[in-house]
């Protein structure tokens, strides 16, 4: 799935329709403002969570292997000191708001008590049989008020169906259905896209519209994630997004079908705290570094996307200390390094604001409060007095993206001893964006907006002094 950089033209073509290029800029950017794609209240609460983490866990835990084939025993699957809240807790602790565990991965291999398949865990010697690894960690979200999200693998190298293209898709439907109907409230359900020869030889062909009208029948409010119409791949799994992150996307034919016009469809950013994604013991000395997960966050998180940290339970059913230990100093810096606002609460100027949404509104600490200039002012400049000499190396600016994303480029000045200097030229911003450069010391900054699609709404403008990890 590709990124998309739009000129102003093209997107208002894609939003007001050729006649827009008669009419004014001024009407232009009236037109794209009201007609800007805006996130669901799930997805917006999605990009303000920041932090989601995935659970892969399964066979492959116990075979040493990242892909399984599909004709594993299920004897070998005893995780013995199984504990979904120690991974939710842990999760919890370390400011992850959504938790996936992987119920069935390509081996097939089910994680609950599924009256479709023999390969699960009621034929594993885990609780002689009667567990359901799926019902213990919904529970452990709910109860600890964590969003559940889960990962149903559309490729299965055991199910004798699959490239049975009708017959295996009705499989998956069941499989899916009984995952949304006897857990709980699911906010998130996850897929890729991976797909390989069944055991009959033929490629199977996806439903995805069946797969997509069984959630919506069950889950209407639940996400449905990178193969699925409300949340994207970034398109690497190093957990990095683009420096030019757009929420608002092109439709694509397969997934969001029969529709044209352009849609809000963000970006997650999945990776691993491991070089595998299943854990092995020859990797807990493998754990990527405190300095690795700070750059991995500021360059998700950080670029109007959402990071998913994937820390893969052990065979003993549990978090590995090695990653707990780095979960644990990965949340007390990203703690510690936002801690202090250097901008909050001090006075913000900026001519010609429309009513009600003044400068101030970035600096005052709330976060449903914007500023935005009137119509009429193209490139808008807010500035921010520090009354006194402040040192910081980090800008954090957020647009108010219940209303659209539309800032395509600015620049951050500083007013320093040799007169302002230009610390930072960004291009979108969206949810969050955070630039880290050369520490200065000043006592104004001026944000300019040099290029937006609609006239922005800026949400807040932070400055902080972070600290060199590493």
């Amino acid at each position: 799935m590709r990124e998309h950089n739009w000129t102003r033209r093209e997107f208002l073509q894609g939003v007001t329709g050729a006649t827009a290029f008669a009419a004014t800029e001024q009407t232009k950017r009236r037109g794209a403002r009201r007609m800007l794609p805006k996130p669901t209240p799930q997805q917006l609460a999605w990009q303000e969570a920041e932090l989601s983490m995935f659970l892969h866990f399964g066979v492959n835990t116990f075979t040493d292997r990242e892909w399984g084939d599909g004709t594993e025993d299920p004897r070998i699957f005893n995780p013995e000191k199984l504990s979904a809240r120690q991974w939710v807790q842990t999760a919890k602790e370390a400011g992850f708001k959504f938790v996936i565990l992987t119920a069935k991965h390509h081996d097939g291999f089910c994680l609950w008590q599924s009256k479709y398949t023999e390969h699960s865990v009621k034929n594993s010697p885990w609780k002689d049989g009667k567990g359901d690894v799926v019902r213990e960690f919904t529970e452990a979200c709910h109860e600890a008020k964590l969003k559940v999200g889960l990962y149903l693998s559309p490729w299965d190298r055991h199910e004798r169906t699959y490239g049975d293209s009708p017959a295996y898709n009705q499989h998956y439907v069941n499989q899916l259905t009984e995952l949304l109907t006897e857990y709980g409230e699911v906010s998130e359900v996850w897929f890729d896209g991976a797909n390989g020869e069944g055991p009959n030889g033929k490629r199977q062909e996806y439903d995805w519209q069946a797969f997509y009208g069984t959630i919506r029948k069950h889950q209407p409010k639940a996400l449905i994630a990178i193969s699925g119409p409300d949340i994207r791949w970034v398109g690497n799994e190093d957990g990095f997004a683009h420096e030019t992150e757009w929420s608002v996307q092109n439709p694509d034919a397969t997934i969001h079908a029969g529709q044209t016009e352009k849609i809000w469809w963000p970006a997650e950013c999945d990776v691993s705290i491991r070089p595998g994604w299943f854990w092995h013991e020859r990797e807990d000395a493998q754990v990527k570094s405190l300095a690795h997960l700070m750059d991995i966050y500021y360059r998700s998180v950080g670029r109007n996307s959402v990071l998913l940290l994937n820390v893969p339970p052990n065979r003993q059913g549990l978090l590995a200390d090695p990653d707990v230990a780095r979960l644990k100093e990965f949340r007390k810096t990203v703690l510690d390094s936002f801690e202090h606002d250097y901008a909050q609460g001090k006075p913000a100027f900026a001519a010609n604001s429309l009513r009600g949404h003044g400068a101030g509104n970035v600096t005052d600490g709330r976060p449903n409060t914007f500023w935005s200039a009137i119509e009429e002012e193209i490139q808008p400049t807010l500035e921010i007095d520090l009354r006194v000499p402040t040192k910081f190396n980090t800008l954090l600016t957020q647009e108010y993206v219940a209303e659209g994303q539309c800032v395509e480029q600015y620049r951050l000045e500083a007013l320093t001893e040799s007169g302002w200097q230009t610390l930072v030229n960004g291009t979108t911003i969206g949810r969050k964006k955070l630039d880290r450069f050369e520490a200065a010391t000043a006592t104004k900054v001026r944000l300019t907006i040099l290029k937006s699609l609609a006239p922005p709404q800026i949400q807040r403008l932070g400055l902080f002094q972070t600290p060199k990890v590493g």
